[in-house]
C-alpha cells in the first residue's frame, strides 16, 4: 500500500463476460476487513483456515487476510474429490473453510459431521445456501468491528520469520498427501529472491492460470506480482487462456510444460497443412531463429548475416506467433515438469523465451532457475542465491537454504526422513550439476525403472521424447522388475483423426479407430520414430495404446498433472500382463 496505494488496479477477472478491477486500496480494504471478521468468528494466531477455490480475488484476499491475522491458511485444490478435501480438513484441524461456490461447498458439507475441528464455512459464491457464512457479511463484520482492532496494521507486522504462514497439502504421486509448513521467513527469502533474479515493472502484467492452490503459481505469480506492483489478472480457466493472453496482452506468465507443448503441436500442425512453399519457408525460418538463440544464449558474437536472416525468419515465421500470444510477452516461466529443450530452443528463437527453474513445494519452492544472465538450455538454471544444492552418492538432489520447509506437519518420522541431520533436504529427483554449476533433472529418484536384467532406466526423459510427435498427448514408462520395459501411449485424437481422414481410412472416436490394424501401426512407428536414438535397453519393447486420456478426475493425475504411475498402471494391468504374457 505504502508504494501501490496510488495504482488503480492491483487485480482484474472476469465476471460476467466483462474484466473487473480491484484496486490497491479497496484490496487493502478488503484484507483488513476479512482479517479482523475471522478474528470476530473465533480465529486466533496458530489457527489454520482452509482455502477451496479457483483463482479468482477472493483467493488472494484470503491468502493475505490470514496471514495477517496470524493463522496459517490451506490452501486445496479445488479439482480434488471429496474424500481428499475431507482429509486436508481433518489432518490440518481447519477451524474454518472458505469456499467458492456451491460445488466446492456440497464437498465440505458431506464430511461436516467428521470434521469436529471445523466450526465455520464461508462461501465466496452469495446465491450458494445452507449452514454457511458468505464473504460479504463476514466482511461486513470486520468493518465493523474495526474499532476494536486500532493496531490491527501493527499487530499484522509482528509476524516472525519462524512463524507457520501456510500448510500446503503436496499432491503426492503415492499414498496420502503430506502438509508442508512454510514459514513466513521460507516463503518471503524466496519472494525477494526471485524478484531480484527478474525484471518486473509496475507497468506489467501478468495472466495467473495455473492454480493458487499450488506454490510455483502462489510464490510467482501471487506474492511476486503483487511485490512489484504487477497487475494481476486472472484467467477465467485453463480452456480460455489462448483468449484471456489475446485480451490481456500480458507480458510475463507462469506454466507448467503443456502450455508450451500445446502451443508447439499447434504450430507443427498448421505447418503440415500449409503449402510446400510454406513448409520450406518455416523450415528455413526455424534453422535461423535457432541458430541465432543458441549463439545469444551463450552470448556469442553474432554475424552480421546471421542478424539479417533473423530478422527476415522473425517476420515470415516469429511474428504470428508472438501475435498469438498478445505480442507483448517479455519472458515465461516454466516449473513443474521437465521441459523438453527442442521446445525451449524453438520459443527462444520466436522471441518467447522460457526460463525453466527447478524446485518443491518444500523449497517453497524455487531452488534453481535459469536467468537471462545465466541460462543454459536442457538445464533448470544454476542454485539461486543464499541456496546450496549438491548431488549425493546415488544421484538424488540435496538442497539446504532459508527456503526448505519446516517440515511435514504432525509427522516427524517424514520429516526426519527428508531432512537430514545437517538440514539437507532430499528432494527425491535424480540429477547432475555440470562445472558451470547448472542443474539437469534426470528423473525421480522412487520412479527409476529397473529392469529384471538389472538395468536403470530413467523414464521421463524417455516420455518426452515420445511426446514430441504430434500422434502423442500422453506416454507413460512402466517395467520395474520386469523383463523389459514398455510405453503406455494416449495417442493425440485430433492428428489421428486428421490422418485417418487424409488416408481415406473409417474415422470415429478414438477407440473406434485403434481398432483399425493400419492406425494402430501408423501411432507405433511415429513413437518409436521419437526414441530411436535411445539405447537398445531403453526402447520400450512394446506399446500399449490407451484411448482415455489420464486425468485427476480418475486419480491417475496430480492436481499438478503429475501422472502417478502406481495408479495408472493398476487401472491397465490386465492389458500390461497380457503384454508380457505375450513376449
Amino acid at each position: 500500500m505504502d508504494r501501490f496505494g496510488s495504482k488503480p488496479v492491483a487485480l482484474r477477472s472476469k465476471r460476467d463476460g466483462r474484466w473487473v478491477d480491484i484496486g490497491y486500496r479497496e484490496l487493502a480494504d478488503q484484507v483488513q476487513d476479512l482479517s479482523i471478521g475471522l478474528q470476530e468468528l473465533g480465529v486466533r494466531g496458530g489457527d489454520r483456515v482452509a482455502i477451496l477455490s479457483e483463482n479468482r480475488p477472493e483467493w488472494a484476499v484470503a491468502d493475505y487476510a490470514c496471514l495477517a491475522a496470524g493463522c496459517a491458511d490451506v490452501p486445496i485444490y479445488p479439482t480434488l474429490p471429496a474424500r481428499q478435501v475431507e482429509y486436508i480438513l481433518r489432518d490440518s484441524g481447519a477451524v474454518v473453510a472458505l469456499v467458492s461456490n456451491a460445488a466446492q461447498l456440497e464437498k465440505v458439507q458431506a464430511a461436516r459431521q467428521r470434521l469436529p475441528a471445523l466450526a465455520h464455512v464461508v462461501t465466496f459464491d452469495p446465491a450458494a445456501t445452507g449452514p454457511v457464512l458468505h464473504y460479504a457479511e463476514v466482511l461486513r463484520r470486520g468493518r465493523a468491528a474495526r474499532d476494536r482492532y486500532p493496531d490491527w496494521r501493527a499487530a499484522a507486522l509482528q509476524a516472525a520469520p519462524d512463524d507457520l504462514a501456510t500448510l500446503i497439502y503436496t499432491s503426492g504421486t503415492t499414498g496420502d498427501p503430506k502438509g508442508v509448513m512454510l514459514s513466513h521467513g521460507n516463503i518471503a527469502s524466496n519472494v525477494t529472491t526471485s524478484v531480484g533474479l527478474f525484471e518486473f515493472t509496475a507497468d506489467d502484467q501478468c495472466l495467473s492460470f495455473l492454480p493458487l492452490s499450488h506454490i510455483f503459481e502462489r510464490m510467482f505469480g501471487h506474492y511476486c506480482m503483487f511485490h512489484a506492483g504487477v497487475v494481476i489478472n486472472y484467467a477465467e480457466s485453463v480452456d480460455t487462456v489462448p483468449a484471456d493472453m489475446q485480451a490481456i496482452r500480458p507480458q510475463l506468465m507462469a506454466s507448467v510444460p503443456r502450455l508450451y507443448e500445446k502451443i508447439y503441436a499447434r504450430v507443427l500442425d498448421s505447418v503440415r497443412t500449409s503449402s510446400p512453399l510454406r513448409k520450406k519457408i518455416f523450415a528455413w525460418g526455424r534453422n535461423v531463429g535457432e541458430r541465432w538463440a543458441e549463439a545469444t544464449i551463450a552470448q556469442r558474437h553474432l554475424p552480421a548475416g546471421l542478424k539479417l536472416q533473423r530478422a527476415i525468419a522473425d517476420r515470415l515465421v516469429f511474428a504470428k506467433l508472438r501475435a498469438r500470444t498478445g505480442g507483448r510477452i517479455r519472458f515465461f516461466i516454466s516449473g513443474g515438469a521437465p521441459l523438453s529443450p527442442d521446445i525451449a530452443r524453438f520459443f527462444y528463437a520466436a522471441g518467447l523465451p522460457i526460463l525453466e527453474g527447478y524446485g518443491l513445494t518444500e523449497t517453497s519452492p524455487v531452488m534453481a532457475v535459469n536467468t537471462f544472465e545465466h541460462h543454459r538450455l536442457g538445464s533448470v538454471g544454476r542454485a539461486i542465491p543464499d541456496v546450496e544444492i549438491r548431488i549425493a552418492p546415488d544421484g538424488e538432489i540435496v538442497t539446504r537454504g532459508p527456503n526448505v520447509m519446516c517440515g511435514y506437519f504432525n509427522k516427524p518420522e517424514a520429516t526426519a526422513e527428508a531432512i537430514d541431520e545437517e538440514g539437507w533436504f532430499h528432494t527425491g529427483d535424480i540429477g547432475q550439476l555440470d562445472a558451470d554449476g547448472y542443474l539437469s533433472i534426470t528423473d525421480r529418484k522412487k520412479d527409476l525403472i529397473v529392469t529384471a536384467g538389472g538395468k536403470n532406466i530413467a523414464p521421463q526423459p524417455i516420455e518426452i521424447l515420445a511426446k514430441t510427435s504430434k500422434f502423442v498427448a500422453s506416454a507413460v514408462m512402466i517395467g520395474d522388475r520386469r523383463p523389459f520395459p514398455i510405453m503406455l501411449v494416449v495417442p493425440n485424437a485430433a492428428q489421428v483423426k486428421g490422418w485417418v481422414q487424409h488416408k481415406g481410412l473409417p474415422d470415429g472416436e478414438l477407440e473406434q479407430m485403434l481398432d483399425h490394424p493400419e492406425i494402430r501401426q501408423k501411432i507405433e512407428r511415429e513413437v518409436r520414430m521419437t526414441l530411436r536414438d535411445l539405447a537398445q535397453y531403453e526402447m520400450p519393447k512394446k506399446l500399449l495404446l490407451l484411448a482415455r486420456d489420464f486425468s485427476v478426475e480418475s486419480g491417475e493425475l496430480t492436481p499438478t498433472l503429475k501422472v502417478k504411475r502406481r495408479i495408472v498402471e493398476e487401472h491397465n494391468r490386465a492389458a500390461i500382463e497380457a503384454l508380457y504374457t505375450e513376449a
